[in-house]
């Protein structure tokens, strides 16, 4: 089978490599899935140059943890009917060597959820990572009916579901994005109200849209960058659910946060604890089966250019980039 692969971490041209591997047979417990589409995050890029930890955690890494495609046969354990279903696939690279940027995964059958049918796998090979990430979020902030909350990165992978989901929630949404196109997409989404992060005063702006009462919560994909604004933006009671951050250190204004008995939520979606990431995975399934949901627009690549993949998202891409099997 053809596979992308890389043997050193480093810049994206110069590890990153396409080369012809054993199929893998699927174990115990597991399933072999013809890869149609794998997902490019920016968890994937900086694991591959370097970031956090430079030292390669195996001989050969095959990169990616999202995917989509069709089992094409399960080892022991695993029901036989699960042949010819076509599946979206997380967490396939986490603590694992071989990726979803191949053509065919072994992967245990856990890490493979049901696609429904008209859901293209261009859509499930987007959606392991950001929408599980957005799911888990607003679960984390519980009930939000008639709560404002305040999305950073609103129009982000990540923020564009967020956005969604707190809407149809029945939350008020203050989207932060930082240029006119992307307010009017944060809208499209269901936000009410837009703030420009580079142009518009951010506590000045959440005070006037929420009367001087500050947002009930905020989603948060760069706690190193934006931690300072929260005491200032949060109301009394109100709550923080943080998921990303640019440095590994961050910094708060204490007074308002203690004065305001805020509460702060951090999680990875990696790590989410068995029962929770079980029930992500229904209300996902759900939210599919409704069709309904705006998904981001992609750009793909071929396996043989997957350089220029992780290059576009290290750039900050615009859109979900994915790597066509």
């Amino acid at each position: 089978m053809k596979a992308a692969i890389y043997t050193a971490k480093g810049n994206a041209a110069e590890v990153l490599q396409v080369t012809d591997l054993p199929t893998p047979s699927p174990a115990a417990g597991e399933v072999l899935v013809r890869v149609s589409h794998s997902g490019v995050n920016p968890s994937d890029v900086k694991g591959r140059a370097g970031a956090g930890i430079s030292a390669m955690e195996h001989g050969l890494v095959i990169p990616h943890s999202d995917g989509a495609g069709r089992v094409q046969a399960v080892g022991e354990g695993v029901s036989q009917g699960l042949i010819g279903q076509q599946v979206w696939l997380h967490n396939a690279q986490w603590l694992r060597a071989h990726g979803t940027a191949s053509e065919y995964i072994a992967l245990p059958a856990s890490l493979a959820a049901p696609l429904p049918d008209g859901v293209p796998t261009e859509v499930g090979a987007s959606i392991g990572i950001p929408l599980m990430t957005a799911v888990h979020a607003i679960d984390a902030l519980g009930p939000l009916l008639n709560k404002t909350v305040l999305v950073f990165g609103a129009t982000g992978a990540v923020g564009a579901y967020a956005t969604q989901l707190a809407a149809r929630s029945g939350a008020r949404v203050i989207a932060v994005v930082s240029s006119e196109e992307k307010a009017a997409r944060a809208l499209s989404l269901g936000a009410e109200w837009t703030l420009n992060y580079k142009s518009d005063n951010l506590a000045a702006g959440v005070r006037e849209i929420t009367r001087g009462r500050g947002v009930d919560a905020i989603i948060e994909v760069d706690a190193a960058t934006n931690a300072r604004h929260w005491g200032e933006l949060l109301r009394f009671g109100g709550q923080v659910v943080v998921y990303g951050s640019s440095g590994a250190n961050i910094g708060v204004a204490f007074r308002p946060l203690i004065a305001n008995f805020a509460r702060l939520y951090f999680f990875i979606v990696y790590l989410l604890p068995d029962g929770v990431r079980k029930e992500t995975l229904r209300s996902i399934e759900a939210l599919l089966t409704r069709c309904d949901l705006l998904h981001p627009p992609t750009t793909v690549f071929a396996l043989n250019d997957i350089a220029r993949a992780h290059e576009m998202v290290e750039a900050g891409a615009p859109t979900k980039v994915l790597i066509a099997l």
